[in-house]
């Protein structure tokens, strides 16, 4: 849809982007943005000033970049990106 990706997340239990994704970025936290729909699962989100939220199936989160994330519990959490999938776990572009 123009410039929008839509992007499908399955994300398993014991995932951490800190663990699982920071070694590709190469960035101390996520630095792309998401407007995600949440359908299963719970994921926790840390944001770079130290705000926390928690998501359930249902919610919507727009989250700006600076974010670490984990799944909660012991179900996958799935959910619909709308904006963040296109540059998601890029390195930064080295100039």
């Amino acid at each position: 849809l123009g410039d929008v990706t839509f992007g499908r997340v399955t994300l398993q239990p014991g995932w951490k982007w800190s663990t699982c994704v920071k070694p590709i970025a190469k960035t101390e936290s996520c630095q792309a943005p998401h407007l995600q729909y949440h359908i299963s699962g719970r994921l926790h989100v840390v944001m770079d000033d130290g705000s926390e939220m928690d998501f359930e199936p249902g919610d919507v989160s727009l989250l700006p970049p600076g974010h670490d994330a984990w799944v909660i519990g012991d179900e996958p959490f799935v959910a619909i990106d709308i904006s963040g999938m296109t540059h998601y776990a890029e390195p930064p572009n080295k100039a």
